[in-house]
């Protein structure tokens, strides 16, 4: 496992989250795109074309997971030791901010009378701590058993599409930014969590819109996404948790370097010195 947290939600979502549903941290993001009438027609396939999105997956995994296969992802979760208690599944829902007990509701609406649904109590009352009262050993098993329900990790899916994906993907897409630019967006989403902060993803786009403009407002395509990856670094190097930036350097930029605006294959990058690729 690496020195920083693996898929721990960030500081500014936590802070959010103790103070609202994470239903209203995720519209505020999701209501900060424009509508999508206003968005620009973009060539090439988006982040949202099924392939297009697995690769985004591995290289998301490769940083969280040292590890390609992000679908194995589902039975993990483990207390990291950031104040957060449990972090859990694909994304990193946490038990202390608030989106693990939004997933296993979700999961109970699906499915009723499932495994973790006893669990909904306790999730309530440790939510906003790193407790793990009415939890522990007992959670942490039933979820390696859920993780092997399809409607569990459908409902990962959905809660992973509803805060970050879809949200970091339509707002990218307004801005005129092709797959690589959505990817950028959907991995900073991951990493700093959804709302304007400066410490979070709009602040984060915020800073880059600063510099330069998007391709939507007649801006250059590489040069706004260089903007919003340094504007990114910035803030990654405040948290000693996140301050190795090579997703960024040896993984983004790379794919920026070489202009592959529409993340086609071959890809080859590095992340925290180790090699990956996807061929096809």
């Amino acid at each position: 496992m690496r020195p920083q947290p693996r898929r721990a939600l960030r500081i500014a979502l936590a802070a959010a989250l103790v103070a609202a549903p994470l239903t209203v941290a995720a519209t505020s993001a999701a209501q900060a795109a424009p509508s999508p009438a206003a968005a620009v027609q973009l060539k090439g396939v988006g982040l949202d074309d099924p392939h297009k999105k697995d690769i985004a997956m591995q290289l998301v995994s490769s940083a969280e997971n040292s590890s390609l296969d992000w679908k194995a992802q589902y039975k993990y979760i483990e207390d990291i030791k950031d104040g957060r208690g449990y972090t859990a599944g694909i994304i990193g829902f946490c038990s202390g901010t608030g989106d693990m007990l939004d997933l296993v509701q979700h999961y109970t609406d699906l499915k009723p009378g499932n495994i973790l649904a006893k669990y909904l109590p306790a999730l309530k009352k440790v939510n906003g701590s790193e407790s793990h009262a009415g939890l522990g050993y007992a959670f942490e098993k039933d979820w390696a058993t859920a993780a092997k329900d399809t409607v569990f990790q459908q409902a990962q899916n959905d809660e992973r599409d509803r805060v970050y994906f879809n949200p970091a993907v339509n707002q990218a897409k307004s801005d005129g930014l092709r797959a690589l630019g959505q990817f950028a967006y959907y991995d900073a989403i991951v990493m700093h969590g959804p709302g304007n902060s400066s410490d979070s993803f709009g602040g984060i786009r915020a800073a880059a819109l600063k510099k330069a403009k998007t391709p939507a407002q007649g801006g250059d395509e590489a040069t706004y996404l260089k903007a919003f990856l340094d504007a990114r670094k910035v803030v990654m190097k405040k948290e000693e948790a996140h301050s190795d930036t090579s997703r960024v350097d040896t993984e983004q930029l790379v794919f920026l370097n070489a202009k592959n605006f529409d993340l086609n294959p071959p890809l080859k990058w590095k992340v925290y010195g180790d090699s990956y690729a996807i061929n096809s």
